[in-house]
């Protein structure tokens, strides 16, 4: 998958991520089920969109593994950018936390 389409705003990315891989789970699950319920039905038919089914099933769980692993791996990537950027620049790193922590802490005084 395009990673692009999925980080559209880096705010909605994860959502966005998490939200392809339940839908996907619940439609797989869905095929399941469906496969399930209708292994009685031996006509030509039945039998044909059972498998087309199935490979779509197979498809599916396919599509989510590689999300997970993808998703998996921008997060490390992610990490390990942070942990060279603090690394490289610790004072500022500090500075910015303070003030970061000052400001929350301003806020909630005044509630």
């Amino acid at each position: 998958m395009n990673n692009n389409l999925v980080m559209n705003e880096k705010g909605k990315g994860r959502a966005t991520r998490e939200q392809i891989l339940s839908d996907l789970e619940t439609l797989t699950h869905d095929a399941e089920e469906l496969l399930k319920a209708t292994a009685t039905d031996m006509s030509d038919k039945a039998t044909e969109a059972r498998n087309r089914v199935s490979t779509a099933l197979d498809r599916a769980k396919n599509a989510g593994v590689q999300l997970r692993e993808q998703a998996i791996s921008s997060a490390k990537a992610a990490t390990k950018k942070a942990d060279t950027l603090i690394r490289d620049h610790p004072y500022e790193s500090i500075g910015i936390a303070l003030g970061i922590g000052l400001l929350l802490g301003v806020v909630v005084a005044r509630r």
